[in-house]
C-alpha cells in the first residue's frame, strides 16, 4: 500500500489497500466485500490500533457538514471533517464546541473514537459531546446509538476504538460562539502544585503545564480565558505572580528552542474560540512527525502524587523527551474512556524518535504510576500488559458484548483490539 506510514512515521501499516469512498453508497459495497477492515483517521495514532491485516478506509473525501440545528444546538457533520474545518464552519455560524484538542488538523471521528481530550476543570473529552452516531457495520447496514435511546448504548458506542463499524456521521452539542484570550507564564516550581493544584487548573477555561523535566518545575504554563460578552476586545492582562510564575513577555512554543511562529496568539489578546483553545494555528499542518507520543490517566485526586513519582526518573526521562503535557480532564459515562467515572489529569510525553530507548523508560514510568491506576491513551504507545489496562475499565464485558453484537466476525477488529479488548 503507497504512503503506508502514521503520521509520525514510526509505525508501518500492514493493510494491503486503502479504500476512499466519495458517497455513502460506495463506502457501504466497499465495507461488504472486504474481509478484514479499519478506518483511517488523520494517521496520527502511534501504535496499531488503525492498522488492518486486510483493507484501510479513508473517509477524507465523505467529509461536509450535513446540518445545524439551531433549535437544539446540535451539528452533524460527516466523519471525515477535521476540528479545523468544523470550527470554522461553526464559529461562522455562531457557535463553538465545548472543547478542542492541541491539533486542530485530527478528524471528529478518530478523536472521538480514542477519547481524546483538551483541557478544562469542567470540560469532558471530545467524545462527551457527541449525541448521536451512524455506523456501517459488517454487513453494509447502518445502524444509529444516540442519547435520545434508552437502552444506554451510545455510552458504550462513542469510543468505540474503531470495532464496532465505520462510523459514517456524528451528532455533536454546539454552544454559542465565545471570546477567549491565552496567556503564558514561566517557570511554575512543582511544588506549588501540593497546596494549589485546584487553583491553578481552575485559573482559566483551559490550562496547560508544561515541562521538559529537565529540573522540578514547569517551564510553561498555558492560561486559556473565556472572555465575558461585553468584552471590548482589549488585551487581557497578565498577573504579576502566576503562584510563582512569571508572565512570557513574547510568544511562546511548547517546546524550548521552537518558534512561536506556528502556535496560536498568547500575550492576552483576543479572539475567537477556535483560534485560542487549539495550541496550534489552524492554517498551520504539521510536518510529518519525527516524534513519538505516550499519555497516562490518573485520578485528579493523585494528580500531584503521580507527578513528583515522574520527578524522581526526570534524569532518565528528560534526555529522550521533548517535552509533557499536563492537563485536566471531567468524569464521564463513556465506557472505554480513560476519565470513565473519575476527573483526571493526563501526563502526556512527546518523545524524540528514538524508540529503542523510550521503549526501554516506558515500563519505568508505568510502574511509578501503578499505584494510581493510571490508564495508558488508546492511541500512543505504552508497555503495560493488556490484563493490567483491561482491569482499569469497569465496563469492558459489556463493551465486548457490543462488539459481538455489531460486528459477530470480527471484521473490524484487527490483532490491537484482539489483544487488548477481546483476550
Amino acid at each position: 500500500m503507497e504512503n503506508n506510514l502514521n503520521w509520525a512515521g514510526n509505525y508501518r501499516f500492514g493493510a494491503t489497500e486503502l479504500l476512499v469512498p466519495e458517497t455513502m453508497e460506495q463506502l457501504q459495497e466497499m465495507v461488504v466485500r472486504s474481509t478484514r477492515m479499519r478506518v483511517l483517521g488523520t494517521r496520527h495514532s502511534f501504535n496499531g490500533i488503525a492498522d488492518s491485516a486486510g483493507s484501510q478506509l479513508s473517509l477524507q473525501k465523505l467529509n461536509c457538514v450535513v446540518s445545524l440545528d439551531r433549535e437544539n444546538g446540535r451539528v452533524t457533520v460527516e466523519a471525515g471533517i477535521r476540528y479545523g474545518e468544523l470550527a470554522t464552519y461553526l464559529h461562522a455560524n455562531g457557535y463553538a464546541l465545548h472543547n478542542l484538542a492541541s491539533l486542530p488538523h485530527i478528524t471528529v471521528a478518530g478523536a472521538c473514537a480514542t477519547a481524546t481530550h483538551g483541557s478544562g476543570d469542567s470540560h469532558g473529552n471530545l467524545s462527551t459531546a457527541v449525541h448521536a452516531l451512524e455506523i456501517v457495520q459488517a454487513s453494509g447496514e447502518t445502524v444509529v446509538f444516540s442519547r435520545d435511546q434508552q437502552d444506554g448504548l451510545l455510552e458504550g458506542a462513542v469510543v468505540g476504538l474503531g470495532g464496532l463499524g465505520a462510523v459514517t456521521k456524528i451528532t455533536l452539542d454546539v454552544v454559542p460562539a465565545f471570546e477567549m484570550s491565552q496567556r503564558v507564564y514561566e517557570n511554575l516550581p512543582l511544588a506549588q502544585l501540593e497546596r494549589h493544584f485546584d487553583a491553578i487548573f481552575s485559573s482559566g477555561y483551559s490550562v496547560s503545564l508544561f515541562t521538559d523535566w529537565k529540573q522540578s518545575a514547569f517551564n510553561q504554563v498555558w492560561q486559556k480565558r473565556q472572555l465575558a460578552e461585553d468584552g471590548n476586545g482589549a488585551s487581557v492582562q497578565a498577573e504579576p505572580d502566576f503562584f510563582g510564575a512569571a508572565p512570557a513577555l513574547e510568544h511562546r512554543h511548547p517546546v524550548p528552542g521552537h518558534t512561536a511562529e506556528n502556535c496560536s496568539e498568547q500575550l492576552g489578546i483576543p479572539g475567537p474560540w477556535h483560534e485560542r483553545m487549539p495550541h496550534f494555528r489552524m492554517d498551520f499542518t504539521p510536518s510529518a512527525g519525527k516524534e513519538l507520543q505516550s499519555e497516562y490517566f490518573v485520578p485528579r485526586s493523585h494528580a500531584y502524587e503521580a507527578l513528583r513519582a515522574i520527578n524522581q526518573l526526570r534524569e532518565r526521562i528528560a534526555p529522550l523527551l521533548y517535552i509533557t503535557e499536563v492537563r485536566t480532564i471531567a468524569a464521564d459515562k463513556l465506557w472505554m474512556s480513560p476519565s470513565f467515572g473519575q476527573d483526571s489529569v493526563g501526563i502526556h510525553f512527546t518523545w524524540k524518535p528514538d524508540w529503542e530507548n523510550v521503549r526501554q523508560v516506558l515500563p519505568d514510568i508505568e510502574a511509578q504510576l501503578a499505584p494510581f491506576g493510571a490508564r495508558p491513551h488508546w492511541a500512543k504507545l505504552f508497555t503495560m500488559p493488556p490484563a493490567r489496562v483491561q482491569s482499569r475499565y469497569a465496563k469492558l464485558p459489556e463493551f465486548r458484548r457490543l462488539l459481538l453484537q455489531c460486528d459477530p466476525e470480527g471484521k473490524f477488529r484487527n490483532d490491537f483490539l484482539n489483544a487488548y479488548i477481546m483476550e
